[in-house]
């Protein structure tokens, strides 16, 4: 009896703790964007979140300035009384552009901007230290220890003739 009490109990600390990480992992996430909000307060939420720099924090400053002028675009397009149904066709489909241009761009910089933590040993200590990085940071370091590796193995050994 005193085993099943035992295991029931660790089953629910569990589940809570692993609920508690679950929540604290989505903390910074990028806010969800409301399909039933209007587009000026989607439109000040993404500027908010390029602007505060941990959302978008692998975005670069053309592809920021390429969503800025996206949603100022959309917003142009969007003042008219009738909204989408007023516009021409041609009009209909820069404004689709634009929008697939700011999702496309998004998209990437908030995967890219997702850290990520490690627990490694350091050289020489058993003590484990905990590393964050993010996506792209670790895609950098890999690449450039691929391309040192390659430039390595492209330099001729002297004395070897």
């Amino acid at each position: 009896m005193y085993k099943v009490v035992l295991g029931s109990v660790m089953m629910v600390v569990a589940v809570a703790a692993n609920a508690k990480i679950d929540s604290e992992a989505n903390a910074g996430k990028a806010t969800n964007i409301s399909l039933n909000g209007s587009f000026e307060e989607q439109r000040a939420t993404i500027l908010k979140d390029l602007d505060g720099g941990k959302i978008y924090s692998e975005i670069s400053s053309k592809e920021r300035g390429q969503v800025k002028d996206a949603l100022n675009r959309l917003s142009g397009a969007l003042q008219s009384p009738m909204g989408v149904q007023g516009l021409s066709e041609e009009e209909k489909a820069r404004v689709f552009n634009d929008q697939e241009l700011v999702n496309t761009i998004l998209t990437r910089a908030g995967e890219d901007s997702r850290v990520v933590c490690t627990r490694e040993k350091t050289v020489g200590s058993h003590r484990p230290t905990t590393r964050c990085l993010t996506v792209a940071e670790r895609r950098r370091m890999t690449e450039n220890g691929q391309n040192a590796l390659r430039q390595h193995q492209k330099v001729p050994l002297r004395g070897n003739n």
